[in-house]
């Protein structure tokens, strides 16, 4: 079931809402109630928004060489592209961003996000600056790699592979050094 929530950013100012590597986004309360068993799994989705360069482009995404004035091919964002999991075992992990473009995070159990259940307001996507130590096998919440931009959604997993998702956020865009 495709469900009318969109993740965003919280509004109101918060310390380090948006860093180089991560970002704060509001948790979804009473979304799932209706499509989920309390034993649910739900992820968060995490894919870049904006076509990508093929190979290497350091000057950015989705731009050409400056260098020999060649435009780069674009691929269709990652989030237009993804397709949800048939089940777990086919999870984009972490360390499959740079060729997968996305990839999930278990964010808790479908309980968690039901109106009865207290939790925490924000959820920190990449904040887990000890995720590549796993050596990409579990899912994590590694450091995001670069400024973005990044779309993001919510998806209910249960034992038979995916029961509903929210829609894509807004691009989100990381900050950047000045």
């Amino acid at each position: 079931a495709l469900l009318p929530y969109v993740p965003r950013v919280p509004p109101v100012a918060l310390p380090g809402k948006l860093t180089a590597t991560t970002f704060a986004l509001e948790r979804p309360c009473c979304v799932f109630d209706r499509h989920a068993a309390a034993s649910d799994t739900v992820w968060l989705v995490v894919a870049f928004a904006n076509g990508e360069a093929r190979g290497h482009a350091p000057w950015g995404w989705g731009r050409g060489d400056p260098r020999h004035g060649r435009s780069a091919r674009c691929v269709p964002a990652a989030s237009a592209a993804f397709r949800n999991p048939p089940s777990r075992a086919s999870v984009p992990r972490y360390a499959q961003l740079p060729t997968a473009r996305s990839y999930m995070i278990p964010e808790a159990t479908a309980a968690t996000s039901a109106c009865s259940s207290p939790h925490a307001a924000v959820l920190r996507v990449g904040g887990d600056t000890a995720c590549g130590d796993r050596g990409g096998q579990d899912p994590c919440n590694g450091p995001l790699p670069s400024p973005g931009p990044y779309r993001v959604k919510f998806l209910v997993m249960g034992c038979q592979g995916p029961k509903a998702e929210t829609r894509w956020s807004d691009p989100i865009l990381l900050r950047t050094g000045r």
